[in-house]
Parts: C-alpha cells; structure tokens; sequence
C-alpha cells in the first residue's frame, strides 16, 4: 500500500506525495471525476503547496501519476492518513487494477520524475538544469567575496570550491522542483 516515512519531522521542509493509480480500461471518465473531487478536498488541507497530475499518453496503459506537495512531512501524514482520504479511496478502488500505491519523497531524489512517468528527454534534462546552474554560478561567486575578504584563509581554492558546491546543490534542491512545475508542459510529454 503506502509507503511510511521515517524521517524526522523537524528535518523536511518540503515533500512529495506521490500517487500511482492505475485505471481500469473504460474507466477514465469515473475516475477523472474523482480526481478533481480529491484534488479539490487535499488542496484545503494544511501545508498544501501544489499538485501536478501525470495523465497516461495516449495508448499507453492507463496510469495516472498525481504528485501532491506539502510544506512538512507532518502535514503530508496528516492528509494521508485522513478519514477523509480514506474515504476517497473507498470510492474509486473498485477502478484501480493494482489499488491505491503511494510513496513520499523529498529533495533532489525528485527534480525531473517520478516513477512511472515517461522521464523528459536527455537534452531537455540537460537544458533545464544548464539554465539553471549558470545564473547561480555567476551570482554565487559574487555573494561569496565579501566573505573571502572578511576571512582570508577561507579563499583557499578546496575551500572556495566547496563553499560554491554547497551554495550551488542547495539552491538547486530549492529551486529546481518549482523551476520543472514551471516548464513541466514542454519538459514531459504527457498532458498536465
């Protein structure tokens, strides 16, 4: 079924839920239904940030990939252990071949795909990440001098290095998943 958590709460600032429902033949139109009425009731709940809907390409196996973000892995439980979701899965397991499958993830392990969905193509993963990684090695640089000046020995190339590898692979964790959300209709095939 799902997928427990173990991290600690205090520690996530941002997680994923993940689901992978896949529809019965014929039973598209149903279960579309559903998804609008679940998706409306999650985006009330505490912490709700967002959701993005994979639906299945066309001829494909009937797969639906919704991902739905929460600000803390606190608030993620709280909606997915709800009577409330409970309750929505009740209504549409009958139209789901392998029930109702879900799992949470956080952090760089999520920037382009979940599992399941066809990933983008290898030269628009590399576009989009170029496009973001060379606006921030411009400016980091830049950030990183006063502090240099401030502390000599920490101008030492291994040290710079590193500050900058830092600086630049946590921007990216914080950016990069709103920045794919952004151009997800020209990165993925499938209809958002």
């Amino acid at each position: 079924m799902g997928a427990a958590a173990t991290m600690p709460v205090g520690q996530v600032k941002s997680v994923a839920l993940i689901i992978t429902h896949v529809v019965k033949a014929g039973e598209e139109g149903r279960y579309e239904e559903w998804l609008a009425d679940i998706l409306g009731a999650v985006s009330g709940s505490h912490g709700y940030l967002g959701r993005e809907i994979f639906r299945p390409a066309e001829g494909a196996r009937k797969t639906y990939t919704t991902i739905v973000r929460f600000d803390s892995l606190e608030h993620l439980n709280a909606w997915s252990d709800s009577d409330m979701r409970r309750s929505f899965i009740g209504r549409v397991r009958d139209l789901l071949e392998k029930g109702d499958q879900y799992e949470i993830r956080t952090g760089i392990d999520f920037w382009f795909t979940p599992e399941g969905v066809q990933p983008p193509k290898p030269w628009k993963q590399i576009v989009l990440t170029v496009t973001a990684v060379y606006p921030l090695s411009l400016i980091i640089p830049g950030l990183l001098s006063p502090l240099f000046r401030l502390a000599p020995s920490l101008d030492h190339e291994l040290v710079r290095g590193f500050l900058m590898a830092s600086i630049l692979t946590t921007a990216l964790t914080l950016i990069m998943p709103s920045y794919t959300r952004l151009l997800r209709r020209w990165l993925y095939k499938e209809t958002v």
